[in-house]
């Protein structure tokens, strides 16, 4: 059956051209900074292994907006079935290049065409904000029906209330990208109206190149 009832953003095209743009200069600044590497941070880390510890032997896992690979990578290793998508047809090179282990594709979170309970678990790790609100609900509401049931969902975001326009990002590259920032109770509710039941919260405090963040973890009920 198909689960396509999701609205195109109307800055799809803008949002993908901006992330080829600055592909390259993202990857590079993960492999030699680290900013972007969950392996530097902690409790970013600390997340994703329990996220890897939830799903184990509940079935595939979708990255969704896994840019260069990082993340895919990383729950490849720890022995889990992951592929991971890109809005980017550039990230998804970049992910190819430094990952050849691991499954990749290029699709758009609002575009993607899963079946109900195929998967156990999907990730929209830093990859959502992008979304206008009106369309974050209706893809949430895909990840929620392709969940397994006992299958979990993580999401990590920007907090605050405003849609903050980007002009230029990663090394003064010119983008044309929104992010819309979220209260933390506002995306649980959004996350819960979907049928999900909430398994944990963290909090980020702002670091010297992004403000706050928040980490969302959710299950399907069995």
């Amino acid at each position: 059956m198909h689960s396509h009832s999701v609205d195109r953003p109307a800055d799809l095209d803008l949002v993908r051209e901006s992330y080829d743009r600055v592909a390259d200069n993202y990857a590079h600044m993960v492999v030699t900074t680290g900013i972007g590497d969950i392996r530097r941070h902690p409790w970013l880390k600390a997340s994703i292994d329990a996220f890897a510890d939830s799903v184990r032997g509940l079935g595939p896992v979708l990255d969704v907006g896994c840019g260069p690979g990082t993340v895919t990578a990383y729950l490849a290793e720890r022995g889990l079935d992951v592929s991971g998508v890109d809005l980017s047809p550039r990230m998804i090179e970049n992910a190819r290049r430094l990952h050849p282990e691991c499954r990749f594709s290029v699709a758009s979170a609002t575009e993607l065409d899963l079946g109900e309970a195929t998967l156990g678990g999907v990730l929209g790790w830093w990859s959502l904000f992008n979304l206008p609100r009106e369309v974050l609900p209706q893809v949430l509401a895909v990840f929620a029906r392709a969940l397994k049931p006992g299958g979990h969902f993580i999401t990590a975001t920007h907090v605050g209330d405003e849609d903050a326009v980007r002009t230029e990002a990663y090394g003064g590259v010119p983008v044309s990208w929104t992010t819309h920032k979220w209260r933390p109770e506002q995306l649980v509710e959004l996350i819960e109206q979907t049928g999900l039941t909430t398994v944990a919260e963290l909090r980020l405090p702002p670091e010297e190149y992004s403000g706050p963040g928040l980490v969302v973890m959710a299950r399907r009920p069995d």
